[in-house]
């Protein structure tokens, strides 16, 4: 019965076609992935979000740093577990171009910092995180983490519509921009994730000079009254201050957001170096996984006739990596400017937008 149990265990499509994922079945994670951005309207409409300032009490609730390491380390897991799993339809890890791997490379490196860094060396405190906010990162990471390593281990996916021009039998000369690209990206992953970490590690500084001053105003009485209700809380639970106006937070109140943008952005910038494994050389005799065309989201063509017009490889799946990202984190932005006003009024916020200078609204 266990040998029965497991060989249908291992039949199963959920086993064998998405980890790794199977060109069969990668042609439909891209494909809907892609559209993570419809779904983000609802983020629009609903500011319920029970994590991080807008937590709030639920028997669902898991504590926050172990949530959140949880929902970030699902992405890097999956995709090394991706790369370095043989499979029939992609060459081994061993194999794959330098390049491949530093995008790699840099993607784990951003996610160490977010998974392990921040939430238990950087963060004074977190709040606990719902179950269902934790749960859906997981799903999301997951979905980007399988787009990236089939991406990333070769796989060919035609789109719809495609401006590169087809190849007329004579070689072209390889552009200028084809090296200049992915040299422009590593510097701007490099600031962004500079200006991402400091931006937070800011305001975690001012989290813990905020909360030492309420400590310092305790009086004993107060301290009596409020002991057993905090119990095993410390100091810094629930403690939030408006960033001043001055550094990178002079013009926005989320500049750790439009930095890991700019990193995302880097990232795409350096896959351009990624080629399908199809058009290496060496791998004139290996398998090369070819998937069915994928008709882009009408988002994502511009980004798909400025690779054509630049002659360089699309990153289609870091190119939706940046799309996803900036519509999943915008709504946040903009319920959390108005979470500023409501808790430290309009003159505190200053005018400032939360990721836009200038703009109340966004």
């Amino acid at each position: 019965m266990g040998a029965t149990i497991s060989t249908c265990w291992g039949a199963m499509p959920f086993t064998a076609e998405l980890f790794p994922p199977s060109p069969a079945t990668y042609n439909p994670i891209i494909c809907g992935f892609q559209y993570f951005p419809l779904i983000t309207v609802i983020q629009w409409i609903l500011s319920w979000h029970p994590a991080g300032k807008t937590s709030s009490q639920s028997i669902f609730n898991i504590p926050g740093r172990i949530a959140w390491s949880a929902m970030e380390l699902v992405g890097p897991i999956n995709l090394i577990y991706s790369m370095v799993t043989p499979s029939p339809y992609a060459p081994s890890f061993t194999d794959l171009p330098m390049s491949n791997i530093l995008v790699v490379t840099l993607y784990c490196t951003h996610y160490f910092n977010r998974a392990i860094i921040s939430p238990f060396f950087s963060a004074p405190s977190m709040s606990p995180i719902h179950a269902a906010i934790m749960s859906f990162a997981m799903l999301f990471n997951w979905f980007n983490s399988a787009c990236l390593a089939g991406w990333l281990r070769g796989y060919t996916v035609p789109t719809i519509p495609s401006f590169h021009a087809t190849s007329s039998g004579s070689p072209s000369p390889r552009p200028a921009v084809v090296d200049i690209l992915p040299i422009v990206g590593l510097i701007l992953f490099a600031i962004g994730m500079a200006g991402n970490i400091y931006s937070e590690t800011t305001l975690f500084r001012l989290r813990r000079e905020e909360a030492g001053r309420c400590a310092a105003k305790k009086t004993d009485d107060e301290t009596l009254a409020g002991g057993e209700a905090r119990g095993n809380r410390n100091k810094f639970h629930k403690v939030y201050v408006i960033p001043p106006a001055s550094g990178v937070f002079r013009y926005i109140l989320y500049p750790h957001y439009v930095f890991e943008w700019l990193e995302w952005i880097g990232f795409a910038l350096v896959g351009t170096a990624v080629a399908p494994f199809s058009a290496l050389p060496a791998a004139a005799s290996s398998s090369v996984a070819i998937t069915p065309p994928l008709r882009l989201a009408p988002w994502l063509v511009p980004a798909a006739w400025a690779a054509g017009k630049l002659a360089v490889p699309l990153p289609l799946p870091a190119v939706i990596f940046v799309a996803n990202a900036i519509t999943n984190m915008l709504p946040h932005a903009r319920w959390g400017r108005k979470w500023y006003v409501e808790k430290f009024g309009e003159k505190a916020v200053a005018g400032r937008g939360a990721v836009v200078p200038g703009c109340v609204w966004m």
